[in-house]
């Protein structure tokens, strides 16, 4: 059996900032939807790619892939930090409002691809999301109807049609601590 991941840095990454802004009670952040609605989040939060890596992919010798997908700001080293924790990266640059396109479909692409070219293993690999965005529900749908292990690692706050998508919700709030740099 292999873990397949597909990870969508930013989404995982500004929600969890947002986490972090309810965690440290900031100012209009006194829950996850106020933090939310107010567009609070934590800017000095960091997330440690190395033990996100060892906690989405697990033993090292059951990989199949991990790959993250997002848009760096330029000349940002960031990148190959996280090349060196194990994650094929594939960077978008943002359009000219500053917004990240192409990721989404990225991932849902590679999804797609790896599922029905035979590079996963339908009923025996896992292929593990790392992303809370609802534009995932029918990818997730119809991959778990046609016999794939799918399993969602994300905030609390992930849609709940999302989180019951997937075969299986592992939330990452309790691991917070474990996550953060």
């Amino acid at each position: 059996m292999k873990n397949f991941t597909y990870v969508d840095n930013s989404n995982v990454y500004i929600e969890g900032c947002r986490v972090s802004a309810v965690r440290k009670k900031m100012p209009g952040a006194t829950t996850i939807i106020d933090a939310m609605n107010n567009r609070v989040v934590d800017m000095s939060w960091q997330l440690d790619y190395g033990r996100l890596h060892e906690f989405a992919c697990g033993d090292p010798s059951t990989i199949g892939a991990a790959n993250l997908w997002g848009s760096p700001p330029p000349g940002d080293t960031f990148w190959k930090m996280v090349e060196r924790f194990g994650f094929q990266v594939t960077k978008f640059d943002r359009n000219f409002a500053g917004k990240e396109k192409k990721v989404d479909v990225a991932i849902a692409h590679a999804m797609t691809k790896d599922a029905y070219s035979g590079v996963v293993e339908r009923g025996e690999d896992e292929m593990t999301l790392i992303a809370g965005d609802t534009d995932y529900v029918p990818l997730l749908q119809d991959l778990k109807k046609e016999g794939f292990v799918v399993h969602l690692v994300f905030w609390n706050h992930a849609g709940k049609e999302l989180r019951e998508s997937a075969g299986k919700f592992i939330p990452l709030d309790p691991y917070f601590d474990l996550l953060s740099h």
